[in-house]
């Protein structure tokens, strides 16, 4: 098993399959982003090494990220081959459902369930103002499609101070009649744009209170290592969850590492890159590639406010570089 210095299990890895996106949403990344040549990416080959090394030190599941990783060429032959390893129990994906509507009923035949989807907004003027893209009704065709198809649905919502602190309420209306769970994020900076960030107004606690002026919220119990604290209405088919993850709550159960396109290891968001594991595999010493990355795990900062602290890029990355 991979183990941190704080006996921490590390059983779940974030892989980003492509910094490239459809939507420039505006507390994620510019519009004049500059993506990587393709040549700077993880192979497929690469990708599947990388999952088999890990699942073979106890990695059991697996989330697709990016960019928009169904902007990737050839994303569901990756993901049946990763659905092949020995060891991963689960795939989950996080997209922006632009593209995944089409997706769907295969994913749905190779046992891939669990999606993640981003959306900030059921306005379609204002999903305009954030995403600066017109695409607000394929992601509600993609949403009702994922329901239709009994997919087990997240939607991401980033909760951005005089953008869409109104639609709060409108939002959890969403788990009355509907299976699945909306999750409020704190908004982090990872923007890309040098944005000085020295603290945010819409904290859980907040989100909480003012989800509670409309509808009474039960405690509900949270998985291990979530990140989210779990609410429901009473009769509302669906759940709510809150993510500090700027207040950063959760950093003593997290049991997660952030691997990049192009290779670049994070064993926490707040934090450097510590590893390039691209760079081990085509230095041709695949047998470095577990020591290496044991021996980052270790060296892990105790939460998310230690790791920002040795954090040496005067600005923190777009979100789409790191992989969510």
């Amino acid at each position: 098993m991979l183990t941190d210095a704080h006996h921490r299990i590390i059983d779940y890895v974030r892989l980003s399959v492509t910094d490239r996106c459809n939507l420039r949403c505006t507390y994620c990344m510019p519009e004049n982003m500059h993506f990587v040549q393709r040549d700077t990416l993880l192979t497929d080959n690469e990708i599947l090494q990388l999952l088999q090394t890990l699942a073979a030190a106890g990695i059991s599941k697996i989330r697709i990220t990016g960019g928009e990783p169904f902007l990737r060429p050839g994303l569901m032959t990756l993901l049946e081959n990763i659905k092949a390893i020995p060891g991963i129990k689960e795939i989950a994906i996080t997209t922006n459902g632009v593209l995944t509507q089409s997706y769907i009923p295969a994913l749905r035949q190779l046992g891939i369930t669990h999606i993640n989807l981003s959306l900030d907004t059921l306005q379609a003027g204002r999903f305009l103002q954030i995403t600066r893209r017109n695409r607000f009704s394929a992601v509600m065709d993609t949403l009702q499609s994922l329901l239709q198809h009994n997919m087990q649905v997240k939607i991401n919502a980033v909760v951005m101070d005089q953008v869409n602190t109104d639609e709060l309420a409108a939002f959890t209306a969403l788990t009355r009649d509907n299976a699945l769970s909306v999750r409020f994020i704190e908004e982090m900076p990872f923007n890309g744009q040098g944005h000085t960030f020295s603290g945010i107004e819409w904290n859980y606690h907040k989100i909480l209170a003012s989800i509670a002026e409309t509808y009474p919220l039960e405690k509900i119990a949270d998985p291990p290592h979530s990140t989210s604290l779990n609410y429901h209405i009473p009769g509302h088919k669906g759940n709510i969850g809150v993510i500090p993850a700027y207040s950063r709550t959760f950093c003593g159960t997290c049991n997660r590492l952030r691997i990049s396109a192009t290779g670049s290891m994070k064993t926490c968001l707040y934090g450097n890159d510590v590893l390039n594991v691209k760079e081990i595999l085509r230095d041709g010493s695949p047998q470095q590639l577990l020591p290496a990355i044991q021996s980052a795990i270790h060296a892990r900062f105790a939460n998310g406010f230690e790791a920002e602290a040795h954090h040496t890029e005067k600005t923190m990355e777009s979100m789409s570089v790191i992989g969510g």
